[in-house]
């Protein structure tokens, strides 16, 4: 995470890397449920929905320094919120929705805008601590009597060490020019991130792939890896806890992003890229673009098709086995559970399903972070 000192203080070199962090660990500071970062609603950018566990709605606005208008910000994000009610599957509007502001330091206008306005909005203010060894977000409720603190642990990599980040390699640039722009920040981004983590980290490079750890003996440990497939597609591995990265023992994980920042870890690969994942994915894509059809046309060819209605019951019963075992889904199988079965399967006298819709991903920054504290523990 990137950090820069002002004069005797800390504070996140940039308000994209404070939101970063606060997304990565919004359970742990605020044990709030993500939803949906700079969410874009009736001309208004939210910079973080969140829920409650009852479904109730919390925004939040996110400063890296002093603001004036934090208040009127946030009353304008609550009045697009309440007059759209967008996501109402997953936010129940029956339950005020909850503001919070976040900054370093709160101006006395922000205080005067509060104590006259009509929406009840939180101040919690944020401070980077910094002992000998380590570095922490410290997050105060400035509206409770006891000021309820918060404190995490911040993966702090030293910016002066940059400098000593060897270049991509030319076999590593040669992989990226197929690669689309997006991919190649993407992936030059998380390479800056996991090399500036620790001196002791490496890159080991082999025809296809790019690993990073202490290392490349029997004993080393890895955190992160870019495998490239037969097309130059590119693939990211990282080293997460089993059970979806719920428990202690670390296995190699394959990651889907959208190289947007969003992220979901799709399922656990001890080696190559999954030969048995690619195919299910592309089979299942296959399904959900019928579905789709099924669900938006009356007329669609496949209407009479018995076989694929009665399929895919099949594959969500499958996939709700996952997800009551705490097992990753990938991207398609989520696009699956999002198709309305409502509009068809009365036809086939199956009645009303559940239709389940899932819009949290991960955020791909933070993911890295985690493999990335998960590595250094194992060292």
């Amino acid at each position: 995470m990137n950090l820069r000192k002002t004069g005797n203080s800390w504070q996140f070199a940039t308000e994209a890397d404070l939101e970063d962090f606060v997304w990565a660990n919004l359970k742990e500071l605020f044990g709030l449920i993500p939803l949906k970062r700079q969410y874009y609603v009736k001309g208004q950018i939210c910079d973080i929905l969140a829920l409650r566990e009852n479904k109730q709605l919390v925004v939040l606005e996110l400063k890296n320094g002093e603001d004036r208008y934090i208040v009127q910000q946030l009353t304008r994000y609550y009045d697009a919120l309440q007059e759209v009610k967008p996501l109402q599957d997953e936010i129940d509007y029956q339950q005020p929705i909850s503001l919070i502001a976040i900054k370093p330091n709160f101006h006395r206008d922000n205080f005067t805008d509060k104590k006259y306005h009509n929406l009840s909005i939180d101040f919690f203010e944020l401070a980077v601590l910094a002992d000998e060894f380590n570095y922490y977000l410290q997050i105060k409720n400035l509206d409770v009597d006891n000021e309820k603190v918060s404190k995490i642990e911040i993966p702090y990599r030293d910016g002066e060490r940059n400098e000593d980040i060897p270049p991509p390699s030319r076999g590593l640039m040669n992989r990226l020019a197929k690669c689309s722009s997006e991919q190649q920040e993407g992936i030059l981004k998380i390479r800056q991130k996991v090399l500036s983590f620790d001196k002791r980290m490496e890159e080991i490079s082999s025809a296809v792939s790019f690993r990073y750890g202490n290392g490349n003996s029997k004993t080393s440990k890895f955190c992160a890896e870019f495998y490239f497939d037969s097309k130059g597609i590119p693939i990211i591995f990282l080293w997460l806890g089993l059970k979806n990265n719920s428990s202690d023992r670390i296995s190699r994980a394959r990651i889907w992003t959208d190289w947007q920042g969003n992220a979901l870890l799709e399922g656990y690969v001890p080696s190559g890229i999954g030969a048995k994942m690619n195919s299910s994915k592309k089979t299942l894509l296959n399904r959900v673009k019928i579905m789709n059809e099924l669900a938006e046309n009356e007329n669609s060819k496949y209407r009479r098709e018995y076989k694929y209605i009665f399929q895919h019951f099949k594959d969500r019963n499958r996939i709700a086995r996952k997800l009551n075992n705490s097992e990753p889904l990938t991207y398609e199988e989520r696009k699956l559970l999002k198709i309305d079965v409502n509009k068809f399967c009365v036809d086939y006298g199956g009645g009303r399903l559940n239709t389940y819709k899932f819009d949290h991903y991960d955020s791909l920054n933070g993911l890295v972070e985690v493999a990335l504290e998960k590595w250094r523990k194992r060292l």
